[in-house]
Formats: structure tokens, C-alpha cells, sequence
């Protein structure tokens, strides 16, 4: 089977002729990895850990390693991970813990980008998308077939429906409903001119304070934004900051955050 000579393999793992292991890996004790299953530069691995056929594991993801849990007291606890896999760069997915029933689980056939962390005691069902730097807490549950955006956190304990989307940098606190396209509310809001960083360039006071009133008319005035630009222009003037300020809302293609 092709293990590149830099990895150092456990004499107990157990890996499938037509595998591959690249460089730099670290494969554990107590590893099965299944076959047409290929584990590239730099992935650590440990054990009880199963892993079944046709799975593809990119550099630097740890697999079956340590809980973080304070609980964790070094149980035998184990990971599962099906068939046709694609576990991407800097994934972490730690096995189980006597508390959540010792064992961690992905099914088949799902895509983990990049960052995504699946923590204790998690188990994933099938055909399913975790995106970027998505993380799910202790003991969360995933139906087939759902998508998480990217960023996403999921509480612990929390359930995620099968066929349910979430949308990016959702913070998920209660189950979500299977079929479901759920986001959580993020809003963007300006609280006035940003003085700390405007004092440290040399900004006069007086430049400031007509950025601070030329804010305040246009979030806090109950006006529309051309209404805003009118009272700014006539109650603040058209310093070159000001001037700036209008031009860049003139210029906008998708909106100002208000």
C-alpha cells in the first residue's frame, strides 16, 4: 500500500491495501481505515477510530482525537466515519465521551470544508454540507441531507432536521425543524463615527464632532437617506470628511449599513 516514509504509522492501525497515507501523517493506534481511503500530508489520526471506504482527508485535519470536555477522563471512547467522505484542511473531530454514549459518527457521502469542528459525542447522518469554520457543540445531532453555512455555530445538544438549511453565521441555540431554511437575525448597526482611531490619525476634534452629527442625522433622525444628506449638508457643511461620507453613499451599490 502506498505510506509515504515520513508517516509514522501505529503497528495496530489497520489500513486497506488500495489506501494511501501521505506525508507527515500520524496514524494511532487502533485505526481502521478502509479501503480507496486516502489520508494526505500531515492528517493525525487517532484511535478506536473506524473509517470506511473511499473517504478523502486533506492536510492538517485531526481525526478522532481528545475531547475537549473538562469531563472527558480519558474513557475509551471511539469515532465512526462511513464511506465517500470529504473531510477538508484544519477539520477537527473528536471521539466521544462516557457522557454522550462514547462515540462520535459521520455517515456517508458528506462534505466538511475547511474549519468545521464536530466536538463529542456528535453524529452526522448522510449526503450532508457542513461550510467553512462551521462548529457543532457536544452531542449535536444532523439529519441527512441538511446544509450549515458557513461560521455557523450549533449549541450542544442542539438537533438540526434532516433536508433543513441554515444560513451562514447563524447562531443555533434551539433544535432547527427538519425541512426548514433557517437563519438567525444578524444586523449591522452604526453607533457614530469611530473617534478612538480618528484621534490616533490626527484628527481634529472639530472634524470629529461633524462626523458625530453627520452619523446621528443619518441613523438616529427617523430620516430616509436622502433626507439625511439634505439636513447634513446644511446643519454640518461639506468639510472634505463629510464630503467623503456623501460621495461614498452616493457611490453604493448595495446599500449603507445604518
Amino acid at each position: 500500500m502506498p505510506i509515504h516514509a515520513t508517516a509514522i504509522v501505529d503497528p495496530t492501525a489497520r489500513i486497506a491495501e488500495s489506501a494511501s497515507v501521505g506525508a507527515y501523517a500520524m496514524i494511532g493506534a487502533d485505526v481502521d481505515i478502509g479501503a480507496h481511503t486516502e489520508i494526505k500530508a500531515h492528517v493525525v489520526m487517532e484511535g478506536p477510530l473506524e473509517i470506511g471506504e473511499g473517504n478523502i482527508f486533506f492536510p492538517y485535519s485531526t481525526v478522532g482525537v481528545a475531547p475537549q470536555d473538562l469531563k472527558y477522563q480519558g474513557e475509551r471512547s471511539c469515532t465512526s466515519i462511513g464511506h465517500r467522505n470529504r473531510i477538508r484542511e484544519f477539520v477537527t473531530i473528536h471521539r466521544g465521551t462516557k457522557g454522550g454514549g462514547m462515540v462520535t459518527s459521520i455517515g456517508d457521502d458528506n462534505l466538511l470544508m475547511a474549519y468545521v469542528h464536530v466536538a463529542h459525542d456528535v453524529h452526522i447522518g448522510s449526503n450532508c454540507v457542513l461550510s467553512n469554520a462551521a462548529t457543532l457543540g457536544g452531542h449535536v445531532t444532523v439529519g441527512d441531507h441538511a446544509w450549515i453555512g458557513a461560521s455557523t455555530g450549533v449549541h450542544q445538544f442542539c438537533r438540526v432536521g434532516r433536508q433543513a438549511i441554515i444560513g451562514g453565521y447563524s447562531v443555533i441555540t434551539q433544535d432547527v425543524l427538519p425541512f426548514s431554511n433557517t437563519v438567525t437575525e444578524r444586523e449591522a448597526k452604526v453607533f457614530g463615527a469611530n473617534k478612538t482611531g480618528l484621534e490616533r490619525r490626527g484628527f481634529t476634534a472639530e472634524k470629529i464632532d461633524a462626523l458625530h452629527k453627520a452619523f446621528r442625522l443619518l441613523t438616529r433622525a427617523g430620516l430616509n437617506t436622502s433626507q439625511a444628506i439634505e439636513r447634513i449638508e446644511v446643519e454640518v457643511g461639506l468639510s472634505p470628511e463629510i464630503q467623503e461620507l456623501i460621495e461614498f453613499i452616493g457611490s453604493s451599490s448595495r446599500g449603507i449599513i445604518k
